[in-house]
C-alpha cells in the first residue's frame, strides 16, 4: 500500500493513476490520516435484451427454397 499525502497526489497524479491502474493500492490522506483509496473502474458488462427485434425481422416462406441454375451467376 502507497499513501501520499494531498499536495502530492496534487502534482503527481497522472502517475498516482497509472501506479493504480497496474494493480497498486493508492491512499490519499489528509493530515496524515486515510482520507481515500485510489482505484480502477471495473469495466460494465453491456445488458443484453432478449427479443429487442421481435416483429422487426422477417423470412421469405420461400427463404430455403432451392435455386434455379441461373441464379447462382448473379
Amino acid at each position: 500500500m502507497r499513501q501520499v499525502n494531498m499536495l502530492e497526489a496534487k502534482t503527481a497524479l497522472s502517475e498516482l493513476v497509472a501506479a493504480a491502474l497496474r494493480g497498486e493500492e493508492i491512499v490519499i490522506a489528509r493530515a496524515n490520516k486515510p482520507a481515500v483509496r485510489l482505484v480502477p473502474v471495473e469495466p460494465v458488462a453491456p445488458v443484453r435484451r432478449f427479443g429487442w427485434a421481435t416483429g422487426k425481422i422477417s423470412v421469405a416462406e420461400d427463404f430455403d427454397a432451392p435455386l434455379d441454375a441461373f441464379s447462382s451467376y448473379r
